[in-house]
């Protein structure tokens, strides 16, 4: 596609068109696409305009003195409660009057494209279209409440003279009251009218019907100021803040058109994430419920050190919680809940499986038990011994953060040394060169292993009680009862544990300050602790990594947009000129988004930037891991993520990924695989993540954005040879960095093409006899294996001149099977109809029905035919008792030949082996009755490979035989009548693949003999009809044609043993079969070690092997820019969800080699994005 494809196609311009005026003016739609009559558009504005009309009446009487202000706010807020019941009430008997045309009418949920018939001003359908009404009569009844409380309030905030004591000015006073009432009508409209469409929203659903409730909540967050500055006396604060949020309560309509005022979904769980993080010290967590579960938990310990009356308890209190809140705990709890299943179970058979995991548990419980005992009394013996002094450079306080500063430099330095990249930027000279294998990466590696190691215990236990050491000593916790001392070290205290690197760097800034700054007048000493001097320096540095990270992102869509020809459209030159005109307003963007940690959203990745509502850093509503695309792919992502995550989990603890926080993304890339993990939770030895796979049917937009992948992890990590000490990163602006690569246990993929193997004359001429060997084996293997499960075997010596009894009657009964199958008779097992029946005969002449086959037990049913095209009819002779099952055998059978009546229907004769034992390997009876003539069986004979059967034979152990004669395998090999069986066991396979003709198989008939596709044939119609057997002949086939490949393309197998060792191995460690087959994807799963299938392509007429390879490789992992992920993602779900622009070809999911555009829609969550794999949350320990 070419850059100038549209942004929005025709339809949804002219859907968008309509939508938008709908969104800005809360509800009204005066866009409607076709012709209406004019009242429907007064109704509207009479509606509109209602509440002002009604707050005006109150406004009114309080300016002529007749009523006092909270009087006129109950008088307006109780009729716009009566007219918005009304209202609501009109809607619900409209809908009833139409209530039998609504069950036939099927309404479109997209109530924009609804064309509706108006009748009269206030028809039933005039009343639905301009109110839909509420879903819910609870909703009817709550919704009119706030309006009602809505107006009353909003009357009261914008009387007149309040509004002339705030700024003094008559003019001002005007432009607010106007202005001001039409944010409240807009807000009014949305709630009780009809709720717009919102440009933020966050879940594609709205079930409860919240996003009516936003604007007015947004309403009532400024009048709330205003009423608190009406109570409050002399709060100078207060008045400033009241000032400027009534000048800024005229551009809410603004700020709600353009997204930029998150849903009430989305704000609660950003401002809780918010506050737990910045506010309490804790971290961004997976799931709604925990979030608020662990906000709770949190808050309630900062409001409770708050009333312990000593320093000590206060010290003792917060480290003590600040670690255990850091923990995984509902890790923890499941450790713990499977350790007492242990101990009361009784069995111990039933806990081996689970021996592991409790040991793990009850390890990680002493390690952290032990790591809580020391912290606490080392916080307890510095503050009560060395915590009264002030802070001084010789102070102990002072000591604490020399050693502070020395380890932050230490573990920054271990952690950029153990990356290919320093900073990002020039390559580290440390980094092991040309990494391509396994073992050579792990040979080079050995030092930066070292590295890892010293760096996880300097970040695990010498850096935080190095950090309690510092806040132990301070001086502000002597101060009871302070609200900025608990909240500012709670916060502290648990950060300590939670975000060590980041807790680290926030000590040291502040230690540095205080070094550097002794002038006690002065603001930061004066009016802030240490504990809020904390919490500013993080706030400031969480903020400026973000406005860094967004104006890196801005920055490269500015310039891909003009550098990239293929993103340069003919609006390109006009929006960068326009961003260099006004980039101090971007930098103002770019500023408030990162101050809001909200998205930079590029308007269609356009450089046209908004800034996006604020949300949860996960950046999707539901639970982690709920939904993904599955498809075929699936199972590779399966298989590869248990290994991926054991080599994620060494790597986050040893740093080799950078600093790593929640919200932190990377992407990792193996031959055609792609695997995009995002970091959703952090604390202390734990980090939580989701792993997501992308799809390997690589479109074009697919393929140029992986290309652009592996050249830049080819550059890192594969041409290091040819690269000068500390050369820069060529790619440097690009939202993907190379970190390192990860030793994982995954399937390497191999596609060869097969020309000159599967069209050899020459190795097709030995497929039919390399086929016979194989089944032979094959055979021999079914049967032995068969053979074990007998109860007892021993009986053979009970029975020597015949087969068991036991077995007698189980195979007259299984020869009797195949009989009641339609699509399994053949002219040798079927009772026919001959010249001399009579055709109105119910049952056959006395004779015929008085034969019975040899061997036959009891009643066994038989198949008897009438005249071909006759009506059977029941005959009185017939046993009422007689089974639906023998009513179904007496089925007219079409299409077969009269014989003569004097030739006896063909019976298989009673085997008579000459060794007892030979029953164990006896072929199943109903495989011998392939309608084969008898010059083939002759003709298999000669070809038969006797030493090959008898070598089979001589391997066969037979150690499930409690007692057996010592010569038992020679006398196997003597019996003639089993290898007899044998012979035409094979003979019947090769009948229903090859059929009766000895000529050279071609290349196509091999490849559909292979992909069980053969035209259908009477050997193979008898063939299909044993299912076990077309199985065992199938799959011989299959290891016959890898046999011949591997021949081919390896080396020829000299002796029976290597065949033998050669089939053993396809047996056990190869999967060969289908890519498409089921059984392909649980090998996968099952972790067989080889795979192998065979492909055709049509277009260029070529056959391919395609070959799986479990072993350990390296996957090259590299971190992406968050905020550019975050920014994408915000644009997907305004495009996708506000302007439903879904087509497959739009312009925001082109190609864009920079950006990884294509790449990142795809990972996002479903329904949006389209990953095929996305993996449950993933619990990673870090020690």
């Amino acid at each position: 596609m070419g850059p100038d494809v549209p942004l929005l196609n025709d339809y949804k311009q002219e859907f968008f068109l309509k939508r938008f005026p709908q969104t800005v003016l809360g509800g009204p739609r005066f866009k409607l696409g076709y012709c209406a009559p004019p009242y429907i558009y007064v109704n509207q504005i009479i509606l509109f305009l209602m509440p002002w009309v009604l707050g005006g009446v109150g406004t009114l009487l309080y300016q002529l003195g007749i009523m006092k202000d909270y009087y006129t706010a109950a008088l307006s807020g109780g009729l716009m409660f009566v007219t918005a019941l009304l209202l609501q009430m009109t809607n619900l008997y409209a809908k009833q009057r139409t209530m039998t045309v609504e069950r036939i009418q099927i309404q479109n949920t997209l109530t924009d494209e609804d064309e509706f018939e108006f009748s009269s001003c206030v028809g039933s359908e005039t009343v639905k279209f301009i109110i839909p009404g509420k879903k819910y009569i609870i909703n009817t009844v709550f919704h009119s409440l706030l309006a009602g409380l809505l107006c009353g309030l909003g009357t009261w905030y914008l009387l007149p003279n309040r509004i002339t004591l705030l700024y003094s000015n008559i003019g001002g006073t005007v432009t607010i009251f106007v202005f001001g009432w039409v944010t409240i009508c807009i807000g009014e409209y949305s709630l009780i009218i009809n709720t717009a469409t919102e440009t933020a929203t966050f879940q594609a659903l709205d079930t409860y019907e919240i996003t009516a409730l936003m604007r007015p909540f947004y309403i009532f967050v400024f009048i709330a100021v205003d009423l608190a500055h009406r109570f409050a006396v002399n709060t100078p604060i207060l008045e400033q803040t009241n000032q400027i949020l009534h000048i800024i309560f005229l551009f809410l309509p603004f700020l709600w058109a353009m997204g930029i005022l998150p849903p009430l979904d989305a704000l609660f769980l950003w401002g809780m994430e918010q506050l737990l993080e910045f506010g309490l010290g804790g971290s961004p967590v997976s799931s709604n419920t925990k979030l608020l579960v662990m906000f709770l938990i949190s808050a309630g310990t900062a409001i409770a050190s708050y009333f312990i009356p000593s320093t000590l308890g206060v010290i003792l209190f917060m480290t003590g919680f600040g670690f255990i809140l850091s923990l995984n705990l509902s890790e923890i709890g499941f450790a713990f809940k499977h350790t007492m299943i242990s101990h009361l179970a009784s069995s111990k058979s039933k806990n081996m499986h689970r021996g592991l995991r409790i040991q793990s548990g009850w390890r990680e419980f002493i390690f952290y038990l032990t790591v809580l005992t020391f912290a606490l009394i080392e916080a307890s013996l510095l503050h009560q011994f060395a915590a009264f002094s002030s802070f001084s450079k010789a102070s102990p306080q002072a000591i604490a953060s020399y050693i502070l500063i020395i380890l932050l430099v230490i573990m920054w330095i271990l952690r950029e040394i153990q990356r290919v990249y320093l900073f990002g930027v020039f390559r580290n000279p440390f980094y092991p060169k040309d990494v391509r294998t396994v073992t050579v990466f792990m040979e080079k590696q050995r030092r930066l292993m070292k590295v890892g190691v010293v760096r996880r215990i300097l970040l695990t236990l010498v850096s935080p009680f190095a950090m309690i050491a510092f806040l132990s000593l301070d001086h502000s916790l002597q101060n009871l009862h302070s609200v900025s001392v608990c909240i500012g070290f709670t916060r502290i205290f648990r950060m300590v544990w939670q975000n060590t690197e980041n807790a680290l760097l926030d000590i040291v800034v502040v230690s540095i300050a205080q070094m550097l700054v002794f002038n006690p007048d002065l603001w930061w000493n004066r009016r802030l602790d240490t504990g809020i001097r904390l919490l500013l320096v993080g706030i400031l540095r969480d903020r400026l990594l973000q406005f860094v990270s967004k104006l890196q992102f801005a920055i490269a869509i500015l310039l891909t947009s003009w550098t990239e020809k293929k993103q340069r459209r003919k609006s390109t030159a006009t929006l960068i000129t326009l961003n260099v005109v006004f980039f101090p307003i971007l930098l103002t963007f770019v500023a408030m988004s990162a101050l809001l940690s909200s998205p930079l959203l590029p308007l269609f990745t356009l450089p046209v930037f908004l800034i996006g509502f604020p949300r949860p850093i996960r950046s999707w509503p539901g639970p982690v891991g709920a939904t993904a695309c599955v498809c075929s792919d699936t199972v590779y992502y399966q298989q590869m993520v248990p290994s991926l995550a054991v080599a994620l989990q060494s790597a986050l603890a040893a740093g080799s990924l950078g600093l790593s926080l929640p919200g932190s993304h990377y992407l990792c890339r193996f031959q055609d695989r792609l695997m995009w993990i995002l970091v959703l939770e952090k604390g202390f030895t734990y980090c939580d993540v989701n792993i997501k796979g992308l799809e390997l049917q690589e479109t074009s937009c697919h393929a140029a954005e992986a290309h652009r992948v592996d050249e830049i992890f080819e550059m890192a990590f594969e041409h290091q040879e040819r690269t000068k000490i500390l050369s820069p990163n060529h790619h440097f602006g690009h939202i993907l960095t190379p970190c390192t690569v990860l030793p994982v246990r995954l399937y390497s993929d191999a596609r060869n093409v097969l020309s000159g193997i599967i069209d050899s004359h020459e190795n097709l001429k030995h497929l039919k006899d390399d086929f016979i060997k194989v089944l032979v084996w094959m055979l021999v293997q079914y049967c032995y294996k068969k053979s074990k499960t007998w109860e007892s075997p021993g009986n053979a010596d009970k029975n020597k001149k015949g087969s068991f009894p036991e077995n007698q009657h189980s195979n007259a009964v299984e020869r009797s099977r195949p009989l009641r199958e339609e699509d399994s008779f053949s002219v040798y097992t079927i009772e026919d109809w001959t010249d001399d029946s009579d055709v109105f005969d119910l049952e056959p002449s006395g004779r015929m029905k008085d034969r019975k086959e040899p061997g036959q037990v009891g009643t066994t049913p038989k198949v008897h035919l009438s005249v071909p095209g006759s009506v059977e009819t029941q005959s009185q002779d017939v046993p009422r008792e007689m089974s639906p099952e023998d009513k179904l055998y007496r089925a007219v059978v079409l299409g077969l030949p009269a014989v003569d009546k004097g030739k006896q229907q063909e019976v298989l004769p009673q085997v008579e082996f000459s060794c007892s034992y030979s029953e164990l390997l006896s072929i199943p009876e109903e495989w011998r009755t392939a309608p084969v003539p008898t010059s083939k069986v002759n003709e298999m004979k000669q070809r038969f490979p006797e030493e090959w059967y008898y070598f089979i034979l001589s391997q066969l152990d037979f150690f499930h035989l409690k007692e057996k004669p010592s010569n038992l395998l020679e006398d196997l090999m003597k019996d003639k009548a089993l290898k007899d069986l044998y012979i035409h066991g094979v003979l019947s396979c090769c009948f229903g693949l090859f059929g009766l003709d000895n000529t050279v198989p071609a290349p196509s008939h091999v490849f559909r003999a292979y992909t069980g596709g053969i035209p259908w044939s009477v050997g193979l119609d008898w063939l299909t009809s044993k299912p076990e057997l077309f199985r065992l002949a199938l799959k011989a086939f299959r290891y016959t044609f890898k046999l011949m490949v591997d021949k081919a393309s390896l080396t020829p197998l000299e002796s029976f043993k290597e065949l033998v060792n050669c089939l053993e191995e396809y047996e056990n460690d190869w999967y060969i079969g289908l890519v498409s087959d089921l059984e392909w994807q649980q090998a996968v799963l099952q972790e067989k070690p080889y795979l192998f299938s065979l492909g055709h392509d049509p277009n260029m007429g070529i056959y391919t092997g395609r070959v799986l390879t479990l072993q350990e490789l390296l996957v090259q992992v590299g971190k992406l820019n968050d905020e550019a992920v975050r920014g994408q993602w915000a644009n997907l779900s305004w495009e996708l969800l506000y302007a439903t622009n879904d087509d497959e070809e739009r312009y925001s999911i082109q190609a864009h080699p920079v950006l990884l555009r294509n790449l990142t829609v795809q990972a996002a969550d479903p329904p949006l994005g389209y990953p095929v794999y996305s993996s449950e949350l993933l619990h990673l320990p870090l020690f």
